[in-house]
């Protein structure tokens, strides 16, 4: 067990992208308007593209399907038919809901339109959100933690309650913390981001670790090795690292390099992960985007060796295997394990979105927000897939994916100086 005491707080902790100098001013107002359309609320229910599986039918067909393939397969394309070809518009048996990480996310989106124009409305709303996230943390933890909110069937012997807290999760929370902290200038969540500290450092477990390299499970138990629910770890360390008394941080970033040797180790020859090292896995567009993100941000603020080089190489691979050049979107998987109705999801164009922007990579990023904007915005309105005959699907639903889209979009809005700034590519992009 271990405690976290925070020291004073870092004034540049964490480092916005470069941005594209010359988004048009149309699509900027656009785009402000739309982040403030859906993230100034107080209600951020939604429907969600996992509604049928989260009914009681489909949780049920979705655990047959893992326990034995063969016999779900059917049952499961007749569901994932009817949602998307009769049930989509009007979502009958589907339930609105609220989620940890679109609250995160809305919060965040705030803060970036906040530090452009210091409207006192963009902070305020930001902290409803923040306070949101505090009443609905997990309970019976080291620290504040949050999950999905609702039950997950990963596999015939992993289900995971709609209590159960995630790496993958808390991490956009501890970050709204932070960045709230930083742009109001106020402590009030030092104590917060503390008690996060708490769940990763005590709750988060190892599941794999030599004298080099270390891996931590997804949940609060030895479940799995992710490779994405190893960077948030390691991301979240490094975002505590700043805050950490003197005699924490050699503990702190030791933690770091050794769950980044880890990723480092997994990442194959072609700069591709699996999504897990172990089992029958995939190699999907947005999984690969989050490694890399958090590898980057990470590098930031610990400075990781030969990270350059690792990032170039996934990045490179992003490009060449997932990008559909006729539509100008990023394809679903490279390697699959299983069928889907998917043509072009808005999760994985909306964090291959972030990425560019994080390696300075302006001319994709300009390019791929017009072919966004272009297959997934109708006015106000935005739809997160589109499937196998070229049907937009699931309009505003929050957690898949507008809001991956909207915190992407809340850092490339046009506004004064900061859009000027020339971007400086991490690596070429030729």
């Amino acid at each position: 067990m271990s405690s976290f005491s925070t020291a004073s707080m870092p004034e540049t902790l964490l480092i916005a992208p470069s941005l594209p100098p010359d988004l048009e001013e149309s699509t900027a107002s656009y785009l402000e308007a739309l982040i403030e359309h859906f993230c100034a609320r107080d209600d951020l229910s939604s429907f969600d593209p996992y509604d049928i599986w989260k009914t009681a039918l489909g949780f049920r067909v979705k655990k047959l399907f893992n326990r034995r393939p063969r016999l779900g397969l059917i049952p499961a394309a007749v569901l994932a038919l009817f949602d998307d070809l009769l049930n989509y518009k009007f979502r009958l048996f589907y339930t609105r809901n609220e989620y940890p990480i679109v609250r995160a996310m809305a919060a965040l989106c705030l803060l970036n339109l906040y530090r452009i124009n210091p409207d006192p409305r963009l902070l305020e709303g930001a902290e409803c959100h923040l306070q949101w996230l505090l009443t609905n943390s997990c309970r019976g933890y080291s620290g504040c933690c949050w999950g999905l909110g609702f039950p997950h069937a990963v596999s015939s012997d992993l289900v995971y309650d709609r209590r159960t807290p995630f790496a993958v999760i808390t991490p956009y929370a501890l970050e709204a913390f932070v960045s709230f902290s930083q742009v109001s200038e106020d402590t009030r969540f030092q104590p917060v981001i503390e008690s996060i500290f708490r769940f990763f450092d005590n709750d988060i477990q190892v599941m794999e670790e030599d004298e080099k390299a270390l891996a931590t499970s997804y949940g609060p138990f030895r479940d799995r090795t992710v490779i994405n629910a190893v960077s948030y770890t390691m991301y979240s360390y490094s975002l505590f690292l700043p805050y950490a008394v003197r005699h924490q941080r050699q503990r702190i970033e030791e933690k770091v390099r050794k769950l980044y040797a880890y990723i480092r180790r997994k990442q194959r020859v072609d700069g591709s992960w699996y999504y897990s090292p172990h089992g029958r896995s995939f190699v999907d567009c947005f999984h690969s985007c989050i490694v890399l993100k958090n590898i980057i941000k990470s590098d930031r603020i610990v400075g990781l060796d030969d990270s350059a080089a690792l990032v170039a190489a996934g990045y490179e691979y992003l490009r060449k295997s997932f990008l559909d050049e006729r539509h100008f979107l990023f394809k679903r998987f490279s390697v699959r394990n299983k069928p889907g109705l998917v043509r072009f999801d808005l999760y994985d164009n909306a964090e291959m979105l972030n990425l560019a922007l994080l390696v300075g990579d302006s001319r994709l990023a300009r390019s791929l927000l017009a072919s966004v904007l272009r297959h997934f915005c109708r006015g106000l309105d935005v739809y997160s897939q589109i499937d196998f005959i070229g049907g937009q699907r699931n309009k505003n639903t929050l957690r898949w994916a507008v809001m991956p889209f909207l915190y992407a979009a809340s850092q490339m809005v046009h506004a004064g100086d900061p859009w000027k700034r020339p971007s400086t590519p991490l690596f070429s992009s030729n």
